[in-house]
């Protein structure tokens, strides 16, 4: 069995550590779709509008970090919506 090497995805920062919605896609793995979607229902990370969204690295590690982890998907049935 051979084995495909990894190719690691470039996320792009400003200094400030804002990412736009691209790159928070490609950041937490989710579509740029499902984080508009979050946005509507208030259940994704933080995030600024200035002209664009914006979504800070620190944020999207703490909504991340805030979700748990779960090691089947019948703890994710049990969890509260």
């Amino acid at each position: 069995m051979t084995q495909t090497p990894v190719t690691p995805l470039e996320v792009r920062t400003y200094p400030d550590g804002r990412m736009d919605t691209k790159n928070a896609s490609t950041y937490t793995g989710l579509s740029e779709k499902t984080l508009a979607m979050m946005r509507c229902n208030g259940n994704g990370p933080k995030y600024v509008k200035r002209g664009r969204i914006f979504y800070f690295t620190a944020d999207v590690d703490e909504w991340m970090n805030s979700q748990g982890r779960l090691t089947s998907t019948a703890q994710a049935k049990q969890r509260p919506v």
